[in-house]
């Protein structure tokens, strides 16, 4: 087993934006790390919503779906603050909707489900056979190797210190301008410990959840969300936690893109732990539109 680091600025940094402020019953708020991006990350705003739901679920109950939109942007240099609306707890599932506001106004919104843990059926589709993480170029040497020459805002990207750390199976999108494939394989993990609480996890499952999907949608058209001439903007995403794990090894993001069309592109993700057992279920659809030009 390959273990993250023991401690990351970054990771702490995560931990710390992902615990909210609770201003009132059924009112929280959060805010946004101070590392120069224009608009919160999507990523960032999943994982404090479900936290925030989580808070109003009684114990013993973990959640098993969440469907969100994102309808503006968000501001990183002020609060958000999330209300939940505690629609209904039953005798094994509980459901919750939760608006996030700024500036008086949503900015995005998510109803998340929650189950009591039941026996049942138990199947599950296999994880592909791609190379372990191990064998692949890790961050520190796609910096040293592929970033000398990359464009500014390219090696902005990748410098900056990250919570997870991502070790696709192939770099070939990065650096073509061919038309591939829309799928790819990913390795994730995070870059420091997290605590073995399970609402905890799943707050850091979402978090990760929305890394990397829009790129999968943009290989068929020989781009990338690194292309400046493109718009680029997830506007909803849908989560299904089927298996509870612990985020202390390698998870492997399995992504494929079905469609694109109408300046939207869609992506399909599966996570799987080392064994081999799907732990979550992703979809996406999100903006890829070119740019006006003058």
């Amino acid at each position: 087993m390959s273990h993250p680091p023991e401690h990351n600025p970054a990771m702490a940094m995560l931990l710390a934006t992902l615990d909210l402020e609770k201003l009132e019953e059924n009112l929280f708020r959060g805010v946004s790390p101070k590392v120069g991006w224009q608009r919160v990350f999507g990523g960032q705003v999943i994982g404090q919503a479900l936290t925030a739901a989580t808070r109003t679920v009684e114990a013993g109950r973990f959640v098993h779906s969440l469907h969100a939109y994102f309808v503006r942007p968000g501001d990183p240099a002020i609060p958000i603050v999330y209300d939940v609306d505690r629609v209904r707890d039953g005798s094994s599932f509980a459901t919750r909707r939760v608006i996030a506001v700024q500036h008086g106004r949503p900015i995005f919104f998510m109803t998340a489900s929650f189950h009591v843990e039941e026996d049942g059926f138990d199947h599950q589709a296999a994880m592909p056979d791609v190379p372990g993480p191990e064998s692949l170029i890790g961050e520190k040497e796609i910096k040293e190797q592929y970033l000398a020459h990359a464009p500014d805002h390219v090696r902005a990207y990748w410098e900056r210190p990250r919570p997870i750390e991502l070790r696709p199976v192939s770099l070939k999108h990065y650096f073509t301008a061919d038309k591939l494939e829309p799928r790819q394989h990913i390795w994730v993990r995070t870059t420091g410990p997290v605590p073995g609480d399970r609402h905890l996890q799943a707050a850091v499952l979402g978090y990760l959840s929305d890394m990397t999907l829009l790129d999968t949608s943009l290989f068929a058209h020989g781009t990338s969300i690194f292309d400046r001439s493109l718009q680029v903007a997830s506007l909803d995403h849908a989560m299904w936690f089927h298996r509870p794990c612990r985020l202390d090894d390698w998870l492997l993001y399995t992504q494929d893109s079905p469609s694109a069309f109408g300046a939207r592109g869609m992506t399909r993700g599966s996570l799987f732990d080392r064994s081999g057992a799907l732990i979550a279920s992703v979809a996406q659809e999100g903006l890829i539109r070119k740019k006006a030009v003058d």
